[in-house]
């Protein structure tokens, strides 16, 4: 990645003239190669993306129209100084070859032209046990009176299921405990529907949607696509294939490859548990107690440098929001 400061000839603050360039920030040109394109982003100062320049095409992509002259003054004075075209690079100037130096093979490495939380971040059922939290304030002697009386509530199903989360990430605390190749993403939000994902693990043997089911003291019994708690058929299956077959869509269209993703069920706290036939490829259903040791057995199916460009995919919001 190479960065240029610039003082460009426009302000960020499109009310100042361009003959004052007393007034203006200083912002900074990263190019960025990789999966076919060619892109000088463009950031500034204070650390807001402000657009960027497809150096194949020649076209500019301001965030907001009102900046589309800063990125063109910016891109233009940035090609100048290396002899290259406003448009194309010159493919006779040895600065428009591209070097592996160009973006590290590091999550640092792909860059992406909106702003994004990094995900990373997120504590595991953290989304729901808010949820919960909020329950439990709307109505706080009631809750309180229905823990006693053991009587099931919409708050307590929240709370159960942020618990099982937090079981679920520890078995993933494991895994990366003894492989540290192996990492995880908690509760990531998905779309503008409110859905998640409880967990997003990635190592060696592949990536995986993780969603975790916690019913304490319960009968849970697996044939096939059906899974049952209690003697009553779920959807738990069809939702992890099609939660799976969603983060894969998502993720291929930043990584810009295809990427596989498995969905894992695991059952949390249960009485018992009776796998009599697994699902179809795609899906497993599994224990919590079974979830490190399944996962660590797994033989390599991706590099160290695909599992980076997926973990730098997958830590940004924006991944996730493009559906």
């Amino acid at each position: 990645m190479v960065f240029l400061t610039i003082t460009p000839s426009v302000s960020h603050d499109s009310s100042v003239s361009a003959s004052n360039p007393a007034a203006d920030p200083t912002f900074e040109c990263a190019r960025w190669t990789r999966f076919g394109h060619d892109r000088l982003y463009i950031t500034a100062a204070t650390g807001e993306k402000v657009g960027f320049r497809d150096l194949k095409s020649g076209m500019d992509h301001p965030d907001a129209e009102s900046d589309r002259e800063i990125v063109a003054a910016l891109a233009d004075a940035w090609l100048a100084e290396r002899g290259m075209s406003l448009g194309r690079a010159d493919p006779s100037s040895s600065a428009s070859a591209p070097t592996e130096q160009d973006v590290p093979d590091t999550p640092e490495g792909l860059l992406t032209d909106r702003p994004w939380v990094d995900l990373s971040l997120n504590r595991p059922g953290e989304a729901i046990r808010e949820v919960a939290l909020n329950k439990r304030a709307e109505a706080p002697v009631r809750t309180t009176l229905a823990r006693l009386l053991g009587v099931h509530t919409d708050e307590r199903a929240w709370r159960i299921g942020a618990d099982g989360e937090q079981l679920v990430a520890g078995q993933l605390a494991k895994v990366s405990s003894k492989n540290p190749a192996w990492t995880s993403i908690h509760s990531i939000p998905v779309g503008a529907n409110g859905s998640d994902i409880d967990h997003l693990v990635l190592g060696p043997g592949g990536v995986f949607t993780v969603n975790a089911k916690h019913h304490p003291g319960a009968d849970i019994w697996v044939g096939g696509e059906t899974l049952m708690v209690r003697g009553s058929k779920t959807k738990y299956i069809r939702n992890a294939r099609f939660e799976a077959e969603r983060a894969g869509r998502l993720l291929s269209a930043v990584v810009g490859e295809p990427v596989t993703v498995h969905g894992l069920v695991v059952a949390v706290n249960a009485k018992s548990f009776t796998v009599k036939r697994p699902p179809k490829p795609g899906v497993t259903v599994l224990y919590r107690n079974q979830l490190a040791d399944w996962l660590l057995r797994l033989g390599p199916v991706l590099d160290q440098d695909k599992l980076n460009r997926i973990w730098a995919a997958a830590r940004r919001s924006t991944t996730w929001h493009r559906e």
